[in-house]
């Protein structure tokens, strides 16, 4: 029975015991004013009965008199005769008076009788005249019938009486004993339905217990249970001497999965790394979900940090087996980090920040396994100090742009610029490239920057379009960009802000962006195409091969990574693979741009090679924006 359904019984238990306890009540009024007036009605009837009775008493002592006087006329028979006379008149009085109707009908008409019958008697009493002795006892025989009569009427009225008040009374019984089962079978219903609501609250209360204490999506336990556990973990450690072990875990490139794959799979992936963490520890260790891709790992009496690492590394195998979910089948890779107690803390709460300080530093360090020093915590403490700079840097306007010229690899003709992002801190000064941006990508700040660099070099491109400088504009892209299907809208709302063509705009993204998530970073790529964005793979030849999606994507031109570039004059090596590189970018119809062009040798080279454009410091190192526009004048001046 549904909660719903629980309470419509208890209304209906409860209405119909209220009507059942009001019947019950009725009835037991109803019998008791039933029962007051048929005593009332039968003490009428006595009380009748009885004054007739008197009446056929002083008739019959009237007669007897009569009687006597007949047989003997003296002193002493006169007497009685004459007190019997017209004695029952009172009882006739109060009958016709206060009678029941037929009593006072009978006594009405009785009464002149009675009292002609009187006088008769009277005049016996006064004189010896046997004609009126005859006449008065023949008067009374009349009498006594009619009374007599009169009472056997009586006795029959009440004894019918009786009998119908004893069946309307017997009436009353069945329905107050009927009213009483329905009572009684509502009162059992309602205690039925208050038993079922008890259950009911007793379950709703364990269930708001264990979902108090347990994660909604795994069933595993949550931070306020690992907490309660932990600190009787943890005061057991401490005076038995028995060292515990906290391990926190965390999914790599999670968000990936939910952004590329949704929700729904990230929501099944969740559940079966819960499954794995659970089989890969003891009954008596406890697995909970922190939040997120976060989970972790109760360890009591591991005995030594050796045995904490076995553990983790167990973990991460069961991790690293291939799941399939929806016919998808994804790799799951972690890091863990390991804190000890009391070795490293002896507080719950210290354990729990240890522990992800080295979880942070094994996935910073990409060792999977890391156990928490005091190093760690002053590197992470570092760290989480640079990601909140860079957020502040990017809010504030702290990073800045710088570009380096692009040429034409056979005339010398510039066409084009790469915009390069530089940070300007308050207190550390320059900050390289290589330092922020990693801290970018790995703490989600990487799209921020994207559209921050994007919308600078816009804008200033527009300022040298305003100064009569039509220079191209190329900008990195962040892997993560390329897994937002509402990124070209992005880029769309920023060319058309700055009131550009989007041919201006290129736009370099690298080959492990598209390796990961293809079928996505397809679908941003040709979005942008669509806006007429150029696009760029960065770096080719160093990531993954991914010549096959050279044919399925709009891409515009090839960036042969520096590492092959700046040796080809010296390794034969590298000049092969530029030499092969440059001939699949023609192959494909894409521009081939040299990246790390030092000298003079290495630009002839790429020229005689076929490479269509070149970029390094032979050229330009990267400038300013203001000193863009006099370098472009005096460049075009010395090649004129």
């Amino acid at each position: 029975m549904s909660f719903g359904e629980g309470r419509a019984t208890a209304r209906v238990a409860t209405a119909g015991l209220t009507v059942g306890l009001l019947a019950l009540a009725g009835l037991a009024l109803w019998s008791s004013v039933s029962a007051q007036a048929t005593t009332a009605h039968v003490r009428q009837l006595n009380e009748t009965s009885e004054r007739w009775a008197r009446v056929l008493e002083h008739v019959n002592v009237a007669d007897d008199a009569l009687r006597d006087l007949r047989l003997k006329r003296t002193p002493q028979t006169i007497e009685p005769l004459r007190s019997s006379a017209g004695s029952a008149r009172g009882e006739l009085e109060w009958l016709r008076t206060s009678g029941m109707p037929s009593d006072a009908g009978v006594a009405a008409r009785l009464l002149p009788f009675y009292d002609q019958t009187t006088e008769i008697l009277r005049e016996v009493v006064a004189g010896d005249d046997p004609p009126q002795v005859d006449q008065a006892g023949l008067a009374h025989s009349s009498l006594r019938r009619q009374v007599s009569a009169q009472i056997g009427a009586k006795r029959l009225d009440t004894t019918e009486y009786l009998r119908a008040a004893d069946e309307k009374n017997a009436r009353l019984r069945i329905a107050q004993i009927v009213a009483l089962v329905v009572d009684g079978l509502l009162v059992a219903l309602f205690g039925m339905v208050l038993l079922g609501h008890r259950r009911k609250i007793l379950r709703q209360a364990a269930k708001n217990e264990h979902e108090a204490h347990h994660d909604a999506l795994t069933g595993l336990a949550n931070r306020t249970l690992l907490a309660r556990r932990m600190e009787t973990a943890v005061d057991k450690a401490r005076k038995n001497d028995e060292p515990l072990a906290l391990l926190i875990v965390d999914l790599d490139r999670f968000k990936e999965v939910n952004d590329s794959l949704g929700h729904h799979i990230g929501d099944l992936l969740l559940r079966q790394v819960a499954n794995r963490l659970s089989w890969a520890v003891r009954d008596t260790d406890l697995v909970a979900r922190l939040g997120g891709d976060e989970f972790a790992v109760l360890l009591p009496g591991v005995g030594s940090a050796e045995n904490a690492g076995m553990v983790a590394e167990k973990i991460l195998q069961a991790l690293a087996m291939p799941v399939t979910l929806e016919g998808l089948e994804l790799e799951i890779v972690g890091s863990v980090g390991v804190a000890l107690c009391p070795a490293d803390s002896g507080d719950g709460h210290e354990l729990l920040r240890h522990a992800d300080i080295a979880m942070y530093a094994a996935k910073r360090e990409k060792s999977g396994v890391a156990v928490y020093d005091a190093r760690l915590h002053e590197r992470g403490a570092a760290h989480l100090t640079a990601v909140t700079e860079l957020r502040h840097a990017i809010d504030r306007g702290e990073l800045f742009l710088q570009y380096q010229p692009k040429a034409l690899a056979d005339t010398g003709v510039v066409c084009g610029v790469e915009a390069l992002a530089r940070w300007q801190h308050p207190t550390r000064g320059l900050v390289r490239p290589d330092e922020f941006i990693p801290v970018a990508e790995e703490n989600g700040l990487i799209e921020p920057l994207t559209r921050y660099v994007i919308d600078a070099a816009l804008r200033q491109c527009r300022a040298w379009s305003d100064a009569g400088w039509e220079v191209p504009v190329s900008v990195n892209v962040g892997a993560a960009c390329l897994h937002h299907t509402e990124f070209p809208g992005d880029v769309a709302d920023l060319i058309k802000r700055h009131g550009l063509p989007a041919r201006l705009l290129t736009l370099e993204i690298t080959e492990s962006a598209i390796i990961s998530d293809p079928d996505r970073a397809v679908e941003v790529l040709r979005g942008l195409t669509e806006l007429g964005v150029r696009l760029s793979i960065d770096d080719f030849g160093t990531g993954y091969s991914s010549i096959s999606y050279l044919r399925s994507m709009r891409v515009h031109e090839m960036k042969l990574d520096r590492s092959f570039v700046t040796h080809m004059c010296t390794d034969a090596g590298d000049s092969a693979i530029v030499h092969a590189l440059v001939a699949l970018a023609r192959n494909f119809g894409l521009q081939a741009v040299a990246e790390g062009v030092e000298d003079q040798d290495t630009w002839t080279a790429l020229a005689e090679a076929g490479c269509d454009v070149v970029q390094g410091y032979f050229l330009s190192e990267p400038l300013p924006a203001e000193e863009v526009v006099s370098w472009l004048g005096d460049r075009a001046a010395a090649h004129a």
